[in-house]
């Protein structure tokens, strides 16, 4: 777990300012010695490392074993164009590190499948982006076991979604309160005539929150009486979460923009079947919908990515209730949906 020993320097103080004057020194602290893993250097990847490396964090290692391809144009700011078939870890290296030459940033080139439970303890957080759902489910495993905090994260054309498993996490939280002033009134004057006010007052409160894995929200039986009525008003993007982890599984792949026909037909075959096995009404999931599901687009992996590294900081400097526990940006909608599922 993260601990907050660490001392800040003249030279960091003075660099991070304005975040010290935001959620204090003892966050900062916090920050200054939290490891961070992020797999994947895609579009997404590039916005979480980013934020994270900006906010002042002690280590942070990329690890992606693709190589920069054309495709990466439309969201991975971090790789230079003449990278073009390079590593996409080690060609993101020298912009990172820019960024904030006091965070150790390095680069590894394996696949995160090839990277078992003395790799991932040797961090406080680990953020799993590009990554297939069998693959999150082991990862969350592992991380659970070692007590690593476990974020995922993807983007698939205009929708998103991050999830978040910190086990058992503790917060502190700012309440405010209305209490009840009494006046000054004159020497001797009885207290029911003393004029009374209302003055807001707020207190750090300590407060403690769970979570469940990745696979127990997989889980869920939508076809119970308890979920039944809660598929109703909720919001679509989860189910099409589950339809893209099962075209992810049978395809390989993620819709492809230069297959578009095929990948439309073949995500229609995968929603009809999948919400069919959830006990899911097929029009909770739209034709318009599975449209907006088409490369990695630049704003969206802002939007997620933005979010995805807050909730990494709020973790981190224990200020603040975290989400719980999946996020979601709704295409159609053009908002962000927070979903508790599994409990």
């Amino acid at each position: 777990m993260v601990s907050d020993g660490t001392q800040i320097s003249e030279q960091e103080a003075e660099l991070y300012d304005r975040q010290i004057r935001l959620w204090g020194l003892d966050a900062q602290k916090r920050l200054r010695s939290s490891r961070v893993c992020v797999l994947g250097m895609s579009g997404l990847g590039c916005e979480v490392s980013k934020n994270l490396v900006l906010s002042g964090v002690k280590e942070l290692k990329m690890v992606d074993s693709k190589l920069v391809s054309k495709d990466d144009a439309t969201s991975q700011f971090l790789a230079p164009r003449d990278k073009l078939g390079e590593n996409r870890a080690e060609a993101s290296l020298q912009r990172l590190q820019q960024l904030n030459p006091m965070v150790d940033v390095t680069a590894d080139t394996a696949n995160s499948k090839d990277k078992d439970a003395e790799f991932f303890k040797k961090f406080d957080i680990v953020v799993a982006t590009n990554c297939p759902k069998d693959e999150l489910v082991r990862i969350n495993s592992i991380c659970r076991a070692e007590k690593v905090l476990f974020y995922a994260g993807d983007v698939f054309g205009f929708f998103g979604f991050s999830f978040m498993d910190l086990i058992s996490h503790e917060y502190v939280e700012e309440v405010t309160q209305q209490v009840e002033q009494e006046s000054d009134g004159a020497d001797g004057e009885p207290n029911a005539k003393k004029q009374k006010t209302m003055e807001k007052e707020t207190k750090s409160v300590k407060k403690a929150m769970t979570f469940v894995s990745l696979a127990e929200t997989l889980k869920v039986d939508w076809s119970t009486e308890l979920y039944a009525k809660r598929i109703r008003r909720m919001d679509p993007s989860f189910f099409l979460l589950q339809v893209l982890f099962n075209f992810q599984s049978e395809t390989g792949h993620t819709p492809r923009p230069k297959e578009r026909e095929t990948d439309l037909a073949k995500l229609k075959e995968m929603r009809d079947k999948t919400l069919e096995k959830l006990s899911v009404p097929i029009t909770k999931i739209s034709d318009e919908m599975l449209n907006l599901l088409f490369a990695e687009l630049s704003p969206v992996c802002a939007i997620v990515g933005g979010v995805l590294a807050q909730e990494v900081i709020k973790a981190i400097s224990n200020k603040d209730a975290p989400h719980n526990n999946y996020f979601f940006y709704n295409p159609l909608e053009s908002c962000g949906v927070v979903e508790t599922i599994g409990y």
